[in-house]
């Protein structure tokens, strides 16, 4: 062991260090998606969309504004603003106009609209932004880079991806536990959640808290996806690969359950990299084999719990 870890501790190092950014980013669009089901019970496949656009709008504003001869730390929190202008602009609009009609329909119906809806948009980003890649890393390269200590040698890490990734995800987390725990507004979506008929019985408007939801779902998609566009070039399916990895989140961790997806988004990010590193060919399928094999000892998940049927 000594001797593979004097040969491998580097890899090792680098493994974890970006195992812990990228599960800085799943959980992001995960926990979106997982508190979009816990309230409207609706999975919704047009998730990944969210985040391509959220990452498409913040890499295109920020090279705007970089060739209008805006100083390169103006990009941090174009990144923030422009999740926040995509959730609250598309959110609504996909809420309004197309979940409120389908709430009460079965869950096949509602998989194949978000479905068809992800779809569409996936087109639509085509025809905004083409198929050539793009990709604006001024935020990574303005913060530059941290001699990570490892052992006794020293890894070359960026600040962007060692602290900005997972504070975010450390901050998103700290702050839905909060609202949800602690606010009034916070507190009525979790009743909404727990029984919404007994909720709405009681006065409840349950529409403006459907709507509220999605929205902010919205933002943490968006937002997930503006993080990621400085670490990587952008092009047409990337919301593809993210919604699916986010479904195997969700699935692992437990339908509706906030710190569960922080977990195994933590996993997930952790078993992609190391196979990365060490076994390149196993690293699409690390976080499936986790899936699998929490599912068969845990059918609801790591954390969810088995619900009563009402009839």
């Amino acid at each position: 062991m000594a001797e593979w870890f004097q040969d491998n501790g580097l890899l090792l190092g680098l493994a974890l260090l970006d195992g812990l950014s990228s599960a800085g980013l799943i959980f992001l669009v995960a926990v979106g998606l997982n508190l979009v089901f816990g309230v409207l019970r609706i999975v919704n496949v047009a998730h990944g969309s969210l985040y391509a656009i959220g990452a498409y709008s913040a890499a295109s504003i920020g090279i705007f504004l970089v060739g209008l001869g805006l100083p390169a730390w103006t990009s941090i929190p174009v990144l923030i603003l422009s999740a926040a202008l995509v959730g609250a602009v598309v959110g609504p609009l996909i809420e309004r106009l197309l979940l409120r009609r389908i709430y009460a329909q079965e869950e096949v119906v509602q998989l194949l609209v978000t479905f068809a809806l992800f779809m569409i948009l996936e087109d639509v980003q085509k025809l905004i932004w083409g198929v050539q890649p793009i990709h604006h890393d001024a935020a990574m390269r303005w913060l530059g880079t941290i001699d990570v200590p490892f052992g006794t040698d020293f890894i070359p890490f960026t600040n962007y991806q060692l602290f900005v990734l997972p504070g975010f995800a450390i901050i998103t987390l700290a702050g839905l536990a909060w609202f949800l725990r602690r606010t009034l507004t916070g507190r009525v979506i979790v009743a909404v959640t727990t029984d919404r008929e007994a909720a709405t019985a009681m006065g409840i408007d349950a529409a403006r808290i459907f709507l509220l939801t999605f929205t902010f779902g919205a933002m943490l998609a968006a937002l997930g996806g503006a993080l990621s566009s400085p670490t990587a070039a952008l092009v047409p399916g990337v919301g593809a690969q993210t919604i699916v990895l986010s479904f195997a989140v969700v699935a692992t961790a437990g339908l509706g359950q906030i710190e569960g997806a922080a977990l195994t988004s933590l996993m997930m990010g952790l078993g992609r990299s190391i196979a990365v590193y060490f076994e390149p060919e196993l690293e699409v399928v690390v976080p499936y084999i986790i899936m699998v094999l929490v599912l068969l000892v845990r059918p609801q998940g790591l954390f969810g719990v088995i619900e009563t049927r009402r009839v």
